[in-house]
C-alpha cells in the first residue's frame, strides 16, 4: 500500500489518537547514512513531544536488517506472543519485500509461503531509493483471500481492505491491523500509473502454469522474452558465511514476487484446470448472446468458438505484456527521488510542529545527498550546478525543494532591518558569515557559499585544494594544475601567507571582497559555478545560495560543513580521536580498547558506535550541540585529505584503465587502504576520481555530440582491498551528465521562443509588403524585374525561417522535461542490475549487502573473472 503526499499525516495522527500508556514502543530502523540520521532526528523530535515511546535501531545492510525482522520485528507479531505496533523504516528496505525480510510471512509444512494478517504489525517505509519494489507499494496489506469460486462463471478476487483503492490509502483507512505502508513522495501518484495498472491486470488476471505457457507460445511469437520476469531471479550467490534468514535476501531489479498462497506475480498461473474450463465457459456464454436473426433472413453463418489453446495464447500474450511494462520499470536503473529528511519535515509541518531545530535537520539532510553523490541518475555526478551555486542533486525538482526550504528559512528566521542596507556588492550579504549576530543568535542564514570545502574551518587554500569542483577542472594533481590555483589566487590579490592562514584569522578586506574577486576571475579559470550569481537585496529566491547557523560566538557551520562531518563519522569513525595525529592513519578504538582496523566493516561492533556517535552530534538543541561536531572536523580533514592523496596517485600514474564498458581502478596499496575499505568513504573516493575524468573528457570533446545527446562521462568501477577479509569493496558511479539542468533548458526554450517570435514578425511583414506589391503593380518592366528579384530573395529567407523552425522544434523535443520524458533523459546507474547478471551468470564469490546495490565484496582471487564479466554488461542507461 502507499499513503498519497497530501495524507502524509494521517498515520501519525490515527498512531496519536490510538497510544495509550501499554502501547509498545516505536520500533525504528534507520540507515548509516546522514540523511536517514537527520530523519531519524526530526521523528524521534515529534515522538517525545507527543510523549510515545520509541526505539532506535542502526541498521547497516540487508543481514542486519533480515537479523532486527528475525530479533525485534516477529516478537511484535500476535501470532508470536506480541501486541502488533509501528515499525517505521528510514532508507531502509524501499527495494526489498519487506514482508519477507521483516518475518512477516509464515510458511506451511509442505513448504509454501503462507502469508496471514502480518500479526498486527504495521510497517512505514520512508526511503529516497528507487525503484519500489512493487508488492510494498501496491500490496503489502494485511487481510488476504485465496481465489475462491463465487458462482459458475465468475472468480471472486481478494477482499478488499477498507480505505485502500487499489493500493492507494484513502481518508477512511484505519490502521492497527498491521500492513506494509510505503510514504509516497508524489511519484507513485504521478508517474507510476502505467506500472500501477500493469500490477493489478497481473493480479486479476487467472493464472496458466509454464507447461501452458510453453505451448501456447510454440510458434515463437513471444520468444524475446526468454529472460522476462517469469524466471525467477531474486537468489543471490553468496560466499560468506550468514545466518539462515539471510539467505533470501531480495534484490530491486527481479519483479515483484508475490507469495504462493495468493497469486504469483512473477509467473501468474491458473490456481487449477477447473478454473480454466469456468473462464471459457463464461466467455462462450456470453458470446453466444447475439440477437436471433429474423425469419426471412439469409441462414446465420455458424460463429466459430475460440479454442482453449487460443484463449490460452491471449492470456499468455497479455500477461507477458504486463510483465514486460514491469519488468522495464525494474530495469531502469537506480535513481534518487526526494530525501526523507525534507519528506519528515514536510510531515511536522502538517502537524504544525515545525521550527528552526527541525528544519535544520532537514537542510542537513537535504545537503547531505549532494556530498554522497546521490543524483536523480543514481550515484554519479551531477551536472545541474554548472551555472553557479550548490551542486543540485535533482534538477528542477531539487531545486523547488531547496526554494521551499529557504522559503521556511525567511519565514522562521525574518531578516534583520537594520542590515537591509548593507545589502549589495561589497555588504554583508556578500560575506560568508563565520559568527552569530549576537550571543544568543542561533537563527538560521543564506549564504553565498563558494563550492570550497570547511573553509570556515580550514585555510583559504587548503580548502579551495580538497574542494571536488575546483579540483577537477584545475587540475590539482598535476603540477601545471598547483600552479593555475597560485595564478588565481594572485589574480584576487590574495597573497600565499594569507590564503594559508585560518580563513577566521584572513584579512578583513580580503573576505569581504572575495565573492566579487571570485565572480570576476573564476571565469577565466572555466570556474563559472564556483559561486552563486548575485541576489542584491532580501530576495527570497536566492538560487544556489547555501544555509548557515550559528550558534552564537561559539561556532558558525554551513549544511554542507555538517552534512561533509556526519559523513566522516559514520565513514572513518567515532568522534573520539584525542590519539590521532595529521600525518598518521587514524586508528580509532572502541571502549574496550578493541582497534577498530581489526573489525570488519560490516560488522555492527564497528558500525553501531559510529551512528550513535553522529546521532550525538547532531543534537539540534543545548550548549552541547556544536561541540561534537567541532571536535569531528579533523576526521573530516583527514578523510579529504586522504581523498585528494590517493586520487592524485591514481591519476598521476596512470593507474586507471579503460575497459569495454567503464574505467577501472583499484586500490591495494598506500597509507589510505583501509580507510578505502568502507563503502562510503570509498564511493565518495570514486566520485572525485570521475568528476576528474569527466571533466578531461568533455575538454577533448568539448562542443562535440553524440546523435542528439552530449557526450557523457564514462561509469568507473574502484575496487579497494580489505586485506584482513580477503576481499575486495566495489563500487560502480555513473558517468556524469545523468542530471539534466533544468534552468538551463528552461533558458534555451525561452531564447528559442523570442527567436520564432522575431521569424513570425518578419514573415507577417513580408506578407504585407507582397500585398502592397500586389496592389500597386505597374507596367514597368524594370519594376517587374525587381519585383521579382525581391520576392525570390524573399522565398529563400521563408525556406530558411522554415528549416531553423524545424530545427527548433527537435531540439525542443530533445530538452523535453517533462515528467513523462524525464526517464528517457536521465542517464542512470545500472551497476546493481550487472551486478546481479554477473553474479546469476558466474562462478564469482560476491557478497551484496549493502543497500546501495552498486556497492558489492568480492572475493579477491575472483576480482579478474568478476570484472571481465561486467565488461561485457550494460551499466548505465
Amino acid at each position: 500500500m502507499y499513503l498519497p503526499r497530501r495524507l502524509i499525516a494521517h498515520l501519525y495522527l490515527q498512531l496519536l489518537r490510538s497510544h495509550h500508556p501499554l502501547s509498545p514502543p516505536v520500533l525504528i530502523l534507520v540507515a548509516l547514512e546522514p540523511d536517514a540520521l537527520c530523519a531519524c532526528r526530526i521523528l524521534t523530535t515529534l515522538l517525545k513531544r507527543d510523549y510515545i515511546p520509541h526505539k532506535i535501531q542502526p541498521v547497516s545492510g540487508y543481514g542486519d536488517l533480515a537479523r532486527a525482522g528475525r530479533e525485534l520485528v516477529r516478537p511484535m507479531r500476535t501470532s508470536e506472543g506480541g501486541s502488533g505496533g509501528v515499525v517505521v523504516c528510514l532508507g531502509v528496505g524501499g527495494l526489498v519485500d519487506l514482508g519477507e525480510m521483516l518475518c512477516l510471512t509464515s510458511t506451511s509444512e509442505d513448504g509454501e509461503e503462507v502469508v496471514d494478517d502480518m500479526g498486527g504489525v504495521e510497517v512505514w517505509v520512508i526511503d529516497s531509493r528507487r525503484p519500489w519494489n512493487l508488492v510494498n507499494v501496491f500490496d503489502g496489506q494485511p487481510e488476504r483471500q485465496a481465489l475462491e469460486e463465487v458462482d459458475g462463471n465468475a472468480i471472486s478476487m481478494r477482499r478488499k481492505l477498507r480505505g485502500v483503492d487499489r493500493g492507494c490509502i484513502t481518508q477512511a483507512y484505519t490502521s492497527g491491523k498491521g500492513g506494509i505502508i510505503v510514504f509516497d513522495d508524489g511519484d507513485i501518484e504521478e508517474e507510476m500509473t502505467k506500472e500501477r495498472e500493469a500490477y493489478f491486470a497481473l493480479m486479476e488476471m487467472p493464472q496458466i502454469d509454464d507447461e501452458d505457457a510453453d505451448d501456447g507460445l510454440s510458434d515463437g511469437s513471444d520468444s524475446e522474452d526468454d529472460g522476462a520476469p517469469g524466471s525467477d531471479s531474486r537468489k543471490r550467490k553468496h560466499w560468506s558465511s550468514r545466518d539462515e534468514g539471510d539467505e533470501d535476501e531480495s534484490d530491486f531489479d527481479a519483479p515483484p514476487r508475490q507469495r504462493r498462497r495468493s497469486d504469483s506475480m512473477s509467473s501468474p498461473v491458473l490456481s487449477s484446470p477447473s478454473n480454466t474450463r469456468r473462464v471459457i465457459g463464461h466467455n462462450s456464454s456470453d458470446s453466444s448472446r447475439s440477437p436471433s436473426p429474423e425469419p426471412d433472413s439469409t441462414p446465420p453463418t455458424i460463429q466459430r468458438q475460440p479454442s482453449p489453446r487460443a484463449l490460452r495464447r491471449r492470456l499468455l500474450r497479455l500477461k507477458r505484456k504486463h510483465e514486460r511494462v514491469l519488468q522495464e520499470y525494474y530495469s531502469m536503473g537506480t535513481a534518487y527521488s526526494e530525501p526523507i529528511s525534507s519528506m519528515l519535515y514536510s510531515l511536522a509541518s502538517e502537524l504544525g510542529r515545525e521550527d528552526n531545530d527541525l528544519l535544520w535537520l532537514a537542510i542537513v539532510g537535504t545537503s547531505s545527498m549532494e556530498v554522497s553523490g546521490r543524483t536523480m541518475s543514481g550515484v554519479g555526478i551531477s551536472h545541474s550546478s554548472e551555472a553557479g551555486g550548490s551542486a543540485g542533486w535533482g534538477g528542477a525538482r531539487g531545486e523547488r525543494i531547496r526554494q521551499v526550504l529557504r522559503d521556511e528559512v525567511h519565514r522562521l528566521n525574518p531578516p534583520d532591518p537594520s542590515e537591509t542596507y548593507r545589502d549589495g556588492p561589497g555588504g554583508s550579504s556578500d560575506v560568508i558569515p563565520t559568527t552569530g549576530r549576537s550571543p544568543t543568535d542561533t537563527s538560521i542564514r543564506l549564504s553565498p557559499e563558494p563550492r570550497f570545502l570547511l573553509v570556515r574551518h580550514w585555510s583559504l587554500y587548503e580548502s579551495m585544494l580538497h574542494s571536488p569542483y575546483l579540483a577537477s577542472r584545475l587540475h590539482v594533481w598535476t603540477e601545471n594544475g598547483r600552479k593555475r590555483l597560485h595564478k588565481l589566487l594572485a589574480k584576487m590579490g590574495i597573497s600565499l601567507t594569507q590564503c594559508h592562514q585560518t580563513y577566521t584569522h584572513m584579512d578583513m578586506e580580503l573576505k569581504r571582497v572575495l565573492r566579487s574577486r571570485l565572480l570576476k576571475y573564476a571565469p577565466m579559470y572555466g570556474l563559472d559555478g564556483l559561486v552563486p550569481p548575485v541576489a542584491p537585496g532580501h530576495s527570497a529566491n536566492r538560487e544556489g545560495w547555501g544555509f548557515v547557523r550559528c550558534w552564537g560566538w561559539k561556532a558558525c557551520l554551513s549544511a554542507t560543513d555538517v552534512a561533509v562531518i556526519l559523513g566522516a563519522i559514520l565513514e572513518v569513525g567515532p568522534s573520539s580521536i584525542s590519539s590521532w595525529d595529521a600525518d598518521t592513519t587514524y586508528r580509532p578504538r572502541t571502549a574496550n580498547g578493541t582497534n577498530h582496523s581489526e573489525l570488519s566493516e560490516s560488522d555492527p561492533a564497528n558500525l553501531h558506535p559510529r551512528f550513535w556517535s553522529a546521532y550525538d552530534a547532531l543534537s539540534p538543541t543545548g550548549s552541547e550541540s556544536p561541540t561534537l561536531l567541532l571536535e569531528a572536523l579533523p576526521l573530516a580533514q583527514h578523510l579529504h585529505r586522504a581523498i585528494l592523496r590517493t586520487g592524485t596517485t591514481l591519476l598521476s600514474k596512470y593507474q586507471i584503465r579503460h575497459l569495454r564498458a567503464f574505467r577501472i581502478a583499484v586500490i591495494k596499496d598506500g597509507p589510505d587502504v583501509k580507510l578505502f575499505t568502507n563503502p562510503g568513504a570509498l564511493t565518495k573516493l570514486a566520485l572525485w576520481v570521475a568528476e576528474a575524468i569527466q571533466v578531461q573528457e568533455r575538454d577533448r570533446t568539448e562542443g562535440v555530440k553524440i546523435g542528439k545527446k552530449r557526450a557523457v562521462g564514462t561509469p568507473l568501477v574502484l575496487a579497494g582491498l580489505d586485506e584482513d577479509r580477503g576481499v575486495y569493496v566495489v563500487v560502480g558511479t555513473g558517468g556524469g551528465g545523468g542530471v539534466i539542468d533544468f534552468a538551463a533548458l528552461a533558458k534555451k526554450r525561452e531564447e528559442r521562443q523570442k527567436k520564432k517570435e522575431a521569424k513570425e514578425k518578419k514573415r507577417k511583414e513580408r506578407e504585407e509588403r507582397r500585398a502592397k506589391r500586389a496592389t500597386e503593380r505597374s507596367d514597368s518592366d524594370e519594376e517587374g524585374e525587381e519585383e521579382e528579384e525581391e520576392e525570390e530573395e524573399e522565398l529563400t529567407e521563408s525556406t530558411t525561417s522554415d528549416l531553423d523552425d524545424s530545427d527548433d522544434s527537435e531540439t525542443d523535443d530533445d530538452v523535453d522535461a517533462s515528467p513523462a520524458s524525464l526517464s528517457k533523459n536521465l542517464v542512470r546507474n545500472r551497476f546493481g542490475i550487472a551486478f546481479q547478471e554477473v553474479v546469476q551468470e558466474t562462478n564469482a564469490r560476491v557478497r551484496i549487502d549493502s543497500f546501495e546495490h552498486c556497492v558489492v565484496e568480492v572475493q579477491k582471487e575472483d576480482l579478474g573473472a568478476f570484472l571481465e564479466a561486467l565488461s561485457f554488461r550494460s551499466v548505465v542507461g
